[in-house]
Order: C-alpha cells, then sequence, then structure tokens
C-alpha cells in the first residue's frame, strides 16, 4: 500500500511540476500577476469614488471631482486587456529567450487590430467594452498566439540581421521586422474572417462562446468548493495548490472580480459572489487550509516546546497569509492527524461565507484581487469595508475552533516525544 501511495504521489508530482512548468501557464499566471499593482490602484479609486454617504457624494459632485477620481479606475481596470496583452507577451517571450519588449508590442498591435472601432459624429473611437474586463480572455489568447508565432519566426532565423558594429537597439528593431508585419498581417486575417460571422468580430465571439460560458461555471457554489478541496488536497500531497491552479483561478476568478468593480463603478451592487477576492481574504485566511487558526493556538495554548516556538516563529507571516513555515514545520503534508481541518476549516469557511453573502446578511466582496502577502484585515477592509473586516475576524474565531482538537492531539503527541528525549 505504501509503494503505490509513492507511485501515486510520484506520478501526481511529475504532472503538478510539467503544468507548473509549462511555458503557457506560467506565463498566463506572471502576466497577470504582473498587472496587479495597477488593479488594486484602480480598485482604491473605485471605492474612494463610490462610498456610499450621500454628503460626500453631493461634495464630488458639486466640486466636479466625480469624473476625475474616477479617472484611475478608467486608465487602470477600464484598459486592463491592454496590460494583459502586453505582460503576458513579454513573460511568454522571455521563457523562450526572447526579446520580451518586442514580443509584447507586436502582440499589442494584434490585438488592437481584433478590436472593433465604432464611429459617433464621423469620429473613430475604440469603445472600451473590450479593452476592460469584458476583453480578458481575447488578451490572453491573443498574446499567446502573437508570441508563439513570433519566437517561431525568430528562432527559424526568418529576421534581418545587422552588421556587428551595429548599435545593439538598432540592431533589435531590424530584427523585429519581418515578425513585426507577419503577426499582424495574419491577425488581420482573422479579424476579416469574424468579420463576415455573425460575431462581426474575434472579441465579441471569444467573449460568448467561451468567457461567459467559463465564468458562469466558475462562479458557482460547487465549482468554488472543488477547487478549495483540489488546493488543499494538493497540499496534503506535497504539491503547492494555489500554485499549480493559480493559471486557473486567475483567468476565470479575476475577471468575475473586474465585473463586480465595473458593477460598481457604474452606480450597481456587485454579484459575483465568487472572485479572487473571496478566496484570497476569506477563504484561505493565513495560507491555503485557512491555517491562521492552527497558528494562533500553536503560539498561545501549546505546551510543547517543539509547537509553541513554531507558531511564535510562524504568527507573523500568517498574519500576510504566508503559510509555509507552518506547512512544512508542523509538517501537515502527510500528516494524518491534519486532514480533516485543514480541508474542513476552509470549506466551512467558505460555505458559511458564501451563504451570508448570498442571502445580503454579508457585502458581496468587491472582487478586488490583493497581492500575495497582503495583512489581514486590511485585505478585508477593502472587499467590502468594515463588515468585511469584522468578518475576517469572526473567521479566524471559526478557523481556531475546527483546528482545536486536531492541536489539543497533535500537541499532546509532541510533550510525549520531548518526554521521552528527556529520559534519554
Amino acid at each position: 500500500m505504501g509503494a503505490k501511495m509513492q507511485s501515486f504521489q510520484s506520478r501526481l508530482q511529475s504532472f503538478s511540476g510539467k503544468l507548473n512548468e509549462n511555458f503557457y501557464m506560467k506565463a498566463i499566471s506572471q502576466g497577470l500577476s504582473s498587472i496587479l499593482p495597477i488593479i488594486i490602484l484602480g480598485a482604491f479609486a473605485n471605492l474612494l469614488n463610490n462610498i456610499s454617504i450621500d454628503s460626500y457624494q453631493q461634495f464630488l459632485e458639486n466640486t466636479g471631482l466625480k469624473s476625475v477620481v474616477g479617472i484611475p479606475y478608467s486608465m487602470t481596470i477600464g484598459l486592463i486587456s491592454i496590460f494583459a496583452v502586453f505582460f503576458i507577451s513579454s513573460k511568454l517571450a522571455s521563457l523562450f529567450e526572447e526579446d520580451g519588449q518586442g514580443a509584447g508590442l507586436i502582440a499589442l498591435v494584434s490585438f488592437f487590430i481584433l478590436i472593433p472601432i465604432s464611429t459617433m459624429e464621423e469620429a473613430d473611437f475604440l469603445p472600451f467594452e473590450f479593452l476592460g474586463a469584458q476583453g480578458l480572455f481575447t488578451a490572453i489568447f491573443v498574446a499567446l498566439l502573437a508570441t508563439r508565432i513570433y519566437v517561431y519566426i525568430v528562432k527559424k532565423g526568418w529576421t534581418i540581421k545587422m552588421p556587428s558594429g551595429v548599435p545593439p537597439t538598432v540592431s533589435k528593431s531590424f530584427s523585429n521586422l519581418i515578425p513585426g508585419i507577419v503577426v499582424p498581417v495574419i491577425f488581420l486575417i482573422i479579424a476579416g474572417i469574424f468579420k463576415t460571422t455573425s460575431y462581426d468580430s474575434m472579441p465579441n465571439a471569444i467573449y460568448s462562446i467561451i468567457q461567459i460560458p467559463l465564468q458562469n461555471l466558475g462562479s458557482g457554489f460547487w465549482s468554488l468548493i472543488i477547487v478549495v478541496l483540489m488546493i488543499n488536497l494538493l497540499w496534503l500531497l506535497g504539491i503547492h495548490g494555489g500554485l499549480v491552479l493559480s493559471p486557473v483561478l486567475l483567468t476565470v476568478w479575476m475577471p468575475l472580480g473586474l465585473e463586480n468593480l465595473d458593477q460598481i463603478a457604474a452606480g450597481e451592487e456587485p454579484t459575483n459572489i465568487v472572485s479572487m477576492g473571496l478566496y484570497t481574504e476569506f477563504i484561505s485566511l493565513g495560507g491555503g487550509g485557512a491555517t491562521i487558526g492552527l497558528c494562533i493556538l500553536m503560539a498561545f495554548r501549546a505546551k510543547s516546546q517543539r509547537y509553541k516556538t513554531l507558531g511564535k516563529l510562524a504568527l507573523p507571516a500568517s498574519f500576510f497569509s504566508i503559510n509555509e513555515p507552518l506547512i512544512f514545520g508542523t509538517p501537515i503534508m502527510f500528516n494524518p492527524l491534519m486532514v480533516i481541518p485543514f480541508i474542513g476549516a476552509p470549506v466551512i469557511i467558505g460555505l458559511t461565507t458564501y451563504l451570508l453573502m448570498s442571502t445580503g446578511i454579508l457585502p458581496i466582496a468587491n472582487g478586488t484581487p490583493m497581492p500575495v502577502g497582503s495583512p489581514l484585515f486590511i485585505g478585508g477592509f477593502v472587499q467590502g469595508g468594515i463588515m468585511l473586516a469584522l468578518w475576517q475576524l469572526v473567521s479566524i474565531v471559526m478557523s481556531i475552533a475546527i483546528y482545536f482538537p486536531f492541536f489539543r492531539l497533535l500537541d499532546k503527541q509532541a510533550i510525549t516525544d520531548e518526554e521521552n528525549q528527556d529520559q534519554n
């Protein structure tokens, strides 16, 4: 049985390793992670512009600041697909050891070619419709395809090579000339083909056929529970579940949060309960497995020297949702005693949070994708004000209660081990 388990673990680790090292998945994950700072800037501007205090809103309207405060949102989240194209393309080209900036620029041009141009009063303009969250899947597709064609052309040597004495900047510009023509022409042909269909454009087709169904699937309660179970089961098997599934989470859950922010900007209530914000700020309190409760118990209730020391060392990091010291120090991986609370805590907290948000008792988290290492309570406040910050506190209490009986057994085992060592 042990040999079979080891063989299964080995195969699973090999698969997850390949998935994690896949250039395309890695480019999506790293590219979308790179634009988190501007997403947070836009989210803060959006929240500042839509604080529901009548006197404050009247002040913004009377002073003309309403439109000014909203500019950062429009120029960040409102154009998120543009930034995504460039960064995903740049990351992918770099993974192939090619010019990331050149590939990113060519992919960006290709993306703009696909966006349908609108006309109003004899003036042409690019509508924000597919430049924001609605065009994110198109941005990912264009970034990957355009960059792969770019890399293929460069690897084949179909470039203009300048003499060795030419400055590197000039030489690089000429080396990108042929792919800079070929790739956009390919996307021009694609744009022409979609123009003849009922969708009128490729972004509209991708949004209708792929993005909406995927988001509908990913926004459901059961999909949330399944993803949480998968992430924590992988952790228990010695695999970083969040890292393995991050491309999927960022691709499906990030647009759901961005849609919430769009609705708030339009003066509406957010409707997507499931989002990156829900997962990072409530379900994974203290890190995968919602281990903040276990860490607090170790730091303040442990009688064994081992877990008392581990808890105090890991506690500061746990309040920034970094729990690797706890996972490897306990250890939690391959620890039968930790299976139930490590899976049960995030599932119960996620279930309770989802039900309270769906019934209107708690406000729906706005879905701002917070960066890794965001401190507790601040993240909750950003997601929905003081109510959600307080709910994080309640969730921590839930985590403590779930982990407590298992922690007691763990601590007793450690005390016995320490006593045996002292006698020897």
